[in-house]
């Protein structure tokens, strides 16, 4: 593959310069903009981001003017059809989705992770009630630190 690059000219201070043209797998190819700033001094502008590819991805592809949304190649209303979560979940980590043998696997991993260790799970249960002033979510983020203490 050839580096392909793209032209830009300033008319006002007559500069060019160039930026390389990146090939995703599927639809048009995308100008990295990501120098224009620190090189050239200007930005761009795109009302609503509707000519902008906001990141690299190797798991979703996005043309919401087809209507189209695939992960890893797949069409979402397929998956949604045709896999359970874990199968998606999957695809999603690994590339593929699974056969027989790997579902199994993975379907027994995380089975392994899911159990609650005893003491978040008294904390929860004890902490059933709404507060009576403040915000609600702030009792919330603790059993999310306590769960990351445990994997």
């Amino acid at each position: 593959m050839t580096n392909q690059t793209v032209t830009v000219i300033n008319n006002v201070t007559g500069e060019s310069r160039d930026f390389p043209l990146l090939q995703g797998t599927l639809g048009p190819a995308a100008v990295d903009i990501s120098s224009l700033y620190k090189e050239g001094g200007i930005f761009t502008y795109d009302p609503g981001f509707m000519a902008t590819a906001s990141c690299h991805s190797a798991i979703t592809y996005i043309d919401g003017d087809q209507g189209v949304l695939l992960y890893r190649g797949y069409p979402i209303d397929q998956l949604a059809a045709k896999a359970s979560f874990l199968e998606v979940a999957y695809l999603l980590l690994y590339g593929d989705l699974p056969n027989g043998r790997a579902l199994r696997g993975f379907e027994h991993i995380i089975t392994r992770h899911t159990m609650l260790n005893e003491n978040l799970r008294n904390f929860l249960k004890g902490s059933t009630t709404t507060p009576t002033h403040g915000h609600a979510g702030g009792g919330r983020w603790l059993p999310v630190g306590l769960l990351s203490r445990q994997f």
